[in-house]
């Protein structure tokens, strides 16, 4: 590292991490300059790794979150949209198991008259990626670039991509470094890294859906709760009407956990054949991006309800369908996918999972079951592992079924036979049994706003 890039800082990485260490607050200059050290290669990963394990046991103030989140967004492109008229809001989820809402939710949202810029992520352990599972759709294309980006958001008001190297690039470095130094899930480094992409797409309002239960990174209401007050506070210093919706991810979402399977249950769910727990945890989003839609604008808000009703009449009408096709045909996939579900990736082969046992099902553990989706190839365990589009679990039973020994519990897709039996055995480990039928409880935990 050039001595002048020291001086031109007076500063040394040395003297931040050990600051950090000892439980000490960083100025906005001192992590500016290991960022931006770190993204111009001035500063060495170990160093960083450094940096990122001592906020992990240190953690961050509010206000040094809000210059690790100002430092990220700024180190790429911010895109400005007042050239599209209308309203911007974007939904976000931390990630769980069987969670396709934003394939549902964002043609619902554009159908209500939402402009829907979206920037999706890849899936990465037992949790499942947006844009892993819009690329079972033959043809379709999550990576484009900046310009490809903002004209279809133009011609359509909708738009699913990954994040494009333009787009906080600083986060992208140190996202990469967090996975592989077990600091992913430190609640200022979510909150930042989250915002830091939200903020860079020009958006005025946002919904959050922070998942909490053994699918989700997040284990307990306290953590919850406190990661939803984080990114709502940075999202109202940024002047971007924000709401977090902390939802239960105690078990798997909807009824498939698998990217093709996936897929096959949004076109169902927006024809309005969708199970109750996914119907629940999408309309509520939506319907508080509605609200968030009528605040921005100056409108009387609604019960949100009412809201719920407004988008259950665009499920029923075809609107929101037809928005879907629209995004597949605009962003290169066949748009005939969403008439003819047999265009999607198929596995080779299919096992039932029996029941090992009678009785109500009393847990239904996620984690595991996103984790037996990896092993039949669903998901990777690393960033440059192969998605296997076509494998995956189909659910039969859920928390609260009643279950007889040697009933089907869920049919598994693959291509590997060898990975039936591991699959199999960690699938059921997940599920506990009980005489007495549990109480079912609603998929909506808190609102905070």
């Amino acid at each position: 590292m050039p001595d002048l890039f020291q001086r031109e800082y007076k500063m040394t990485p040395y003297e931040i991490i050990k600051k950090k260490r000892d439980g000490g607050v960083l100025s906005k200059e001192e992590l500016e300059f290991l960022i931006k050290g770190y993204l111009d290669g001035k500063i060495a990963d170990y160093q960083v790794s450094a940096l990122l394990m001592a906020i992990y046991f240190q953690g961050l103030n509010t206000e040094e979150v809000f210059n690790l989140t100002d430092i990220m967004l700024r180190s790429g492109r911010v895109f400005d949209l007042s050239f599209i008229e209308g309203i911007k809001i974007d939904k976000h989820s931390t990630g769980g198991v069987g969670d396709k809402v934003s394939i549902i939710l964002a043609p619902l949202l554009r159908a209500a008259g939402i402009i829907v810029p979206m920037i999706s992520g890849r899936g990465l352990g037992h949790t499942g990626g947006t844009a892993d599972k819009l690329e079972s759709i033959p043809g379709f294309r999550v990576t484009l670039s900046s310009q490809e980006f903002l004209d279809i958001l133009e011609k359509h008001g909708l738009v699913m991509a990954t994040q494009s190297p333009e787009i906080a690039p600083a986060d992208r470095l140190l996202y990469s470094l967090r996975d592989v130094t077990a600091t992913v899930d430190s609640i200022p480094l979510i909150a930042s890294s989250i915002m830091s992409k939200k903020l860079a797409e020009g958006i005025q309002g946002l919904v959050l859906d922070v998942k909490l239960g053994s699918g989700a990174f997040i284990k307990t209401i306290d953590k919850a709760r406190e990661l939803s007050e984080l990114m709502v506070s940075i999202g109202k210093r940024y002047g971007v009407k924000t709401v977090a919706v902390i939802t239960d991810m105690s078990q798997p979402l909807g009824r498939t956990v698998g990217n093709s399977l996936e897929i096959k249950e949004s076109i169902l769910s927006l024809r309005g054949r969708w199970p109750e727990d996914l119907k629940e945890v999408t309309l509520t989003l939506g319907a508080w991006a509605l609200w968030i839609k009528d605040t921005i604008s100056g409108e009387k808000t609604k019960d949100i309800n009412e809201y719920i009703r407004i988008l259950e009449g665009l499920i029923e009408d075809g609107s929101a369908f037809e928005k879907f096709v629209e995004m597949i045909s605009a962003q290169g996939g066949d748009p005939e996918v969403a008439f003819r579900q047999n265009l999607l990736p198929s596995a080779r082969l299919t096992e039932h999972v029996l029941s090992t046992e009678e009785g109500f099902i009393e847990k239904f553990d996620a984690e595991l079951v996103g984790k037996a989706a990896v092993i039949l190839g669903a998901g990777r365990q690393k960033k440059e592992d192969t998605i296997d589009h076509s494998a995956g679990i189909v659910i039969n039973k859920k928390i609260g079924d009643y279950v007889k020994k040697g009933e089907p519990l869920a049919i598994m897709h693959f291509n590997r036979q060898d990975d039936f039996e591991r699959a199999k055995g960690l699938f059921l480990k997940g599920i506990t049994f009980s005489l007495k039928k549990p109480e079912q409880k609603s998929r909506i935990i808190e609102v905070i706003k």
